[in-house]
């Protein structure tokens, strides 16, 4: 026997969140520039409870050079966007022109963070 779920009783409980079309488009954007300089090769768009993730790698077969991460709103966090290295936090705001802004620097600004690693 089946059971029935109502879509907007299981969309209160749980906070989804998308990626919006302009930030798509920024972050596409961006990736488009790095594929055309040989950086990035393929990219993730990924959906977790509460947050949604747009992932950049080298290889396909290897981790994620960047993760760029859009949370809920909530108490406790420091901002909507970050863009992560690892499980290093590289960047976080409020809008995703800024922590994109803040990644562009640091893809300029030297090999040790285009190998994802930070630097400090």
């Amino acid at each position: 026997m089946a059971t029935l779920f109502r879509l907007s009783d299981f969309r209160r409980r749980h906070k989804t969140v998308f990626f919006t079309r302009p930030e798509l488009n920024q972050l596409l954007s961006l990736y488009s520039r790095q594929v055309a300089r040989g950086e990035w090769r393929d990219y993730a768009i990924d959906q977790r409870e509460g947050a949604a993730l747009f992932s950049v790698f080298r290889h396909t077969q290897e981790n994620a050079l960047y993760t760029i991460v859009k949370t809920a709103p909530g108490a406790g966090r420091q901002g909507d966007f970050a863009v992560l290295s690892g499980r290093h936090r590289l960047a976080g705001g409020k809008a995703l022109a800024e922590v994109l802004a803040s990644l562009q620097k640091k893809l300029r600004g030297g090999a040790a963070w285009r190998d994802g690693e930070s630097a400090g």
